[in-house]
């Protein structure tokens, strides 16, 4: 006898009231509804029609303050959370939904020069992207596969490597989630939460990036008002293409939150013609042949990467050590 029940349906249509009146009439939600409302998202008792309603009524309305801590609260449950590794640093995690186009994509050099450091460094992320350069694609150029496991994870920082876990492995319903842009055709509410995920029991560093203006007010009360304070610091930076390492010809903003508390770590670089040496070519082989010789000392590592690394250094060694 099958005993497998479906999951009871969720009533959105009093949500979906309040976020689907357009950019003027639309109103945010509290924390607590959006909780509700995107636990039961992720636990698949919403239909999909109006799941479809609700994603595309979040994307033209804008995440609230608010809404994007509901959102985390929900999401943080749906998956078992990593042990924080032993040593010397908090962990650092990395975010990479992005890939790149026009530029090449040196987050696994920012990675790399972490862990050669002695930092416990999560790499988390799609594999693919059509049309960009992927860090996973990257990571596998030069030997270093997906990690599927939390044992594969320590195993990793043990060795001084970093840590590419795919979503769809660190947390399957937030995966699932990000799946229907290929549907609707269009970003929603959960790739923002990928990008300030913090997976980890004790505190760790994130380091995250936006890509449009309007985030960068949001993410900030986000970080000062509503993020938990044990859950560890944030960067914050315009990203690289989307990536969260510093760009390798011209420092961008980064502002350190600690506490609450936000502190300008890096001012943004003047705007110059003179371009940091690159790899040749942008795909994967290049890039990866390219960040080999950097770590050899056979390229310089450009400034801007350079000095990424030393903060996140210095911030995941004091995490650490308040613990």
């Amino acid at each position: 006898m099958d005993t497998m029940t479906t999951p009871e349906p969720f009533p959105a249509a009093r949500f979906i009231k309040e976020i689907g009146r357009g950019t003027k009439g639309a109103r945010s939600m509290s924390r607590e509804d959006a909780k509700l409302l995107y636990g039961a998202m992720l636990d698949g008792r919403v239909s999909d029609l109006e799941l479809g309603g609700i994603l595309l009524a979040m994307r033209i309305k804008g995440e609230s303050v608010e809404e994007i801590a509901g959102f985390m609260d929900a999401a943080e449950r749906s998956f078992a959370p990593l042990p924080a590794p032993p040593g010397d640093f908090a962990p650092v995690l990395i975010p990479s939904y992005n890939g790149a186009r026009k530029l090449a994509n040196l987050t696994p050099l920012l990675a790399l020069l972490l862990a050669r450091e002695g930092v416990p460094v999560l790499v988390h992320g799609v594999q693919e992207d059509p049309g960009r350069v992927t860090t996973a694609e990257i990571f596998a150029e030069m030997g270093i596969g997906p990690s599927g496991s939390t044992a594969e994870m320590l195993d990793a920082f043990a060795a001084g490597r970093p840590c590419f876990m795919p979503i769809e492995r660190l947390a399957p319903e937030l995966a699932h989630q990000l799946s229907l842009r290929r549907i609707l055709g269009v970003r929603n509410s959960t790739h923002t939460l990928v990008k300030i995920l913090q997976p980890f029991e004790g505190p760790a560093l994130r380091l995250v990036s936006y890509t449009h203006p309007e985030y960068l007010a949001m993410l900030t009360a986000y970080f000062e008002t509503a993020a938990p304070h044990a859950r560890g610091d944030a960067f914050l930076m315009r990203g690289t293409e989307g990536e969260t390492v510093a760009n390798a010809n011209r420092a961008q903003e980064i502002n350190w939150f600690h506490a609450g508390q936000k502190t300008l770590l890096v001012e943004r670089d003047a705007p110059t013609d003179e371009l940091a040496p690159a790899p040749e070519g942008r795909d994967a082989a290049a890039t990866a042949d390219w960040i080999g010789r950097a770590l050899r000392g056979e390229q310089p590592v450009p400034p801007p990467i350079a000095a990424q690394v030393a903060q996140c250094v210095q911030v995941a060694r004091a995490l650490r050590q308040a613990v």
